[in-house]
């Protein structure tokens, strides 16, 4: 079924992002079904415009597909939870991070309880080596979670 989508309101947000890179118009056609979720979606997380939500919902989904490639160089966070009254791991977290420094970027350490720490790991590299890199940490006696979230975008060298 095609489905004509009314036009929507553009805030200055969204013309301000436009006019500094080039946009492709296309076209969808959706159930009336989807199409109601869609806008539902649209109007709880505060899209400007269908269009915005659907193509955060591409970047993440070709996001997933070059992470699953593994060759292209990603940047991203590793975010753990781990318990720091664990003998030594917080030496190990720091030896790994010092062995991988040429994906490593920084890290930020937040005290949540007297023994509970969350460390959220800049990192930038090739998508397979950052899934490593992430198993290497999550994997550690004591880490009681761990994730990796990677994006395309790719920061400027930190040294030249």
């Amino acid at each position: 079924m095609n489905i004509t989508l009314p036009p929507k309101t553009i805030t200055n947000k969204t013309t301000e992002k436009s006019a500094n890179q080039s946009v492709s118009r296309i076209s969808l056609s959706l159930s009336q079904e989807l199409l109601t979720e869609l806008d539902d979606m649209v109007e709880s997380r505060g899209f400007d415009s269908r269009s915005q939500a659907v193509a955060d919902m591409l970047h993440q989904h070709i996001t997933e597909h070059k992470r699953n490639l593994g060759n292209d160089v990603m940047v991203g966070t590793i975010t753990l939870l781990y318990d720091r009254s664990v003998p030594n791991l917080q030496h190990q977290l720091a030896d790994l991070q010092y062995h991988h420094l040429a994906e490593v970027i920084s890290s930020l350490h937040v005290q949540l309880t007297d023994n509970r720490v969350m460390e959220v790991i800049l990192v930038q590299g090739p998508a397979k080596q950052l899934e490593i890199i992430s198993d290497e940490l999550i994997t550690l006696r004591g880490v009681i979670t761990g994730k990796l979230q990677l994006m395309t975008a790719v920061m400027p060298p930190v040294y030249a």
